[in-house]
């Protein structure tokens, strides 16, 4: 019975282990506010308050619920895990950027997107970027894009 109990524990823990990611990843911010630590636990003092669901930022360390990040201006510091999703988002950078009907250079321009501007990202290729904030879709090319590992593709 010992035996059975075991086995149906490691069966129960394995997959959660199986699923968690390596680092370097990529992840975005959940809540509205959010405080990284400059260590792995509530123990460590605040190190910076962030007031932006959905901002991109890069798993660079994991430490059982914390993961350390990176945000889009070098910052670094540890974060709850349970702060973090999986979806991906990107931040606009540098000056505004257009946003094409289609992934073309010379596609119809749908709207502009200012320095600053968070979305959710997909169908990323060498070039372009899915790219939907505010309820307007369109694509940018990745090069004004902070939230993409170089040479990244999304399905």
């Amino acid at each position: 019975m010992r035996a059975v109990l075991v086995m149906a524990a490691l069966a129960v823990a394995l997959p959660a282990q199986a699923a968690e990611k390596a680092p370097p990843y990529w992840a975005s911010i959940v809540p509205n506010k959010a405080r990284t630590r400059t260590g792995p636990g509530r123990n460590f003092p605040g190190a910076w308050l962030y007031q932006r669901s959905g901002l991109p930022v890069r798993v660079i360390a994991t430490y059982p619920n914390w993961r350390k990040i990176t945000d889009p201006d070098g910052a670094t510091g540890w974060i709850q895990s349970n702060m973090l999703s999986d979806k991906r988002t990107a931040l606009v950078i540098g000056s505004a950027r257009e946003m094409r009907e289609h992934a073309d250079d010379t596609a119809k321009i749908a709207w502009r997107v200012a320095p600053g501007v968070v979305g959710a990202v997909s169908e990323c290729d060498s070039r372009w970027c899915r790219f939907e904030t505010a309820g307007k879709v369109g694509f940018v090319p990745r090069g004004g894009l902070w939230g993409l590992a170089p040479g990244e593709q999304l399905p």
